[in-house]
């Protein structure tokens, strides 16, 4: 979820397997590791997020994601199935695979990051 709008949903394993959306990826790059040649490979999305309040049209990561183009800008994108998983990004399918999860990280340590993740984003969107 990224700005109050579900980006990406799938089974646990194929999600962390295969992430799509370019923030999902970014989380996912962020679990630490003790494989340190692996920090190399950490998405860094440039700039601020977004107010939550007032947030940019199209779709809500276009600002921050480099691989957004006019049409994000201007056009939501549709949370669109593919089986069990969905992605909400017009680009997608044409963006280069990443990836997955190191095996070391191990799915519960991951899912307690992204929980964490997620916390503190309501968090912050609840004061304001």
């Amino acid at each position: 979820m990224y700005l109050g709008r579900i980006v990406e949903t799938a089974p646990t394993d194929e999600l962390f397997a295969n992430p799509r959306h370019p923030y999902t990826q970014a989380l996912l790059s962020a679990i630490p590791c003790r494989d340190r040649a692996r920090g190399a490979d950490r998405t860094i999305l440039p700039g601020d997020v977004p107010s939550p309040i007032n947030p940019p049209p199209g779709c809500h990561l276009h600002l921050r994601c480099p691989h957004a183009i006019e049409r994000c800008r201007v056009e939501r994108p549709a949370l669109i199935a593919d089986g069990a998983h969905a992605t909400a990004c017009h680009r997608w399918p044409e963006l280069p695979a990443v990836a997955a999860t190191p095996p070391d990280v191990g799915r519960s340590a991951a899912n307690r990051i992204l929980m964490h993740v997620h916390w503190r984003v309501n968090a912050s969107i609840s004061r304001v």
